[in-house]
């Protein structure tokens, strides 16, 4: 690092959610983003890889290593999201391709290398399901002792799923990986889907941020456009962004309140991808997670805004 900013490793699954997180990163003076590690999760990996390529070329950010991951869940195939974020993740607009390729590392070997590199220091924030990050952790479990912080967007703390009643879509695809990560890291901060629908954005909002004068504001309300609908008919007025909630989380902590508690996933039956909580403090095991409760959502907002180039 040639200056005091904190190196920032961004995990994801691109996704309309990811492409708004990784803009406010990109955006933010006090963070380096020193690559983009890419697994399965909204879409395919062939999708997720092309999506960050192209988000990185349109943010006129073709410097960062972008790395392709695992294309599949530890053990056991599971639905993807084309559903909500499109066939490729991107909202299906059909746009070119981007004119770079990914690194030829592995990003789980890219995880651990740039966790050497950058030891002490390293801010790791996991916006997919945690696969990759799980993988590292089977390569070389000494990884915890070099991140300075993981911020992980998955679970649903009550256990108010959006991918089954119960689970969240990043644990619910992963569970396995979920496991052996929040067991491996001694504490990590976790935005969950039940604080993103505490924290959403009125459309009509959206849609101002989107019709800024910008490229980035052009290419993220074409790429959303599908998934702002979707939201719009089954949520009502707020459109809910979980990865760019976790990523306010990560570059701005001092906007948060949160709990910290003893955190687990249930990995069987139809409690799988479930996130167990200890709120009442019974089990003896020390808490693990940082639980995001609220966000300043003015702070919050203007974060957002000001990365699509709104204000």
């Amino acid at each position: 690092m040639s200056d005091n900013r904190i190196p920032l490793l961004i995990d994801t699954d691109p996704g309309v959610d990811d492409a708004l997180a990784i803009l406010m990163a990109f955006d933010d003076l006090a963070h380096e983003v020193i690559g983009l590690t890419i697994v399965a999760g909204n879409v395919g990996l062939k999708h997720t890889v092309a999506n960050a390529l192209k988000l990185c070329e349109v943010a006129g950010r073709g410097d960062i290593p972008v790395f392709a991951g695992c294309a599949e869940p530890l053990l056991h195939p599971a639905p993807d999201a084309a559903d909500v974020h499109g066939a490729d993740g991107f909202g299906d607009i059909g746009y070119t391709q981007a004119a770079r390729a990914a690194e030829a590392e592995h990003a789980v070997q890219a995880i651990i290398r740039l966790s050497h590199e950058h030891a002490g220091r390293l801010l790791l924030v996991a916006l997919g399901p945690l696969t990759n990050v799980a993988l590292a952790l089977k390569l070389d479990p000494t990884l915890p002792s070099r991140v300075a912080r993981l911020v992980v967007m998955g679970g649903a703390v009550n256990a108010r799923g959006n991918i089954t009643p119960f689970a969240e879509f990043n644990t619910h695809f992963d569970p396995e990986a979920a496991h052996i990560v929040f067991e491996a890291f001694e504490t990590f901060d976790l935005a969950d889907w039940e604080a993103t629908l505490a924290h959403g954005f009125l459309h009509v909002d959206v849609d101002a941020w989107c019709a800024a004068d910008a490229e980035c504001a052009r290419f993220y309300d074409a790429i959303s456009r599908k998934t702002r609908a979707w939201s719009g008919e089954r949520r009502g007025e707020r459109w809910h962004s979980a990865d760019s909630l976790a990523m306010a989380f990560a570059l701005a902590p001092e906007g948060a309140e949160t709990a910290s508690h003893r955190l687990s996933v249930s990995l069987d039956g139809p409690a799988r991808g479930v996130t167990l909580v200890d709120w009442q403090g019974l089990d003896p095991r020390p808490a693990n997670a940082r639980i995001l409760l609220r966000y300043d959502q003015a702070a919050f907002e203007a974060r957002v805004a000001r990365a699509l180039a709104a204000i």
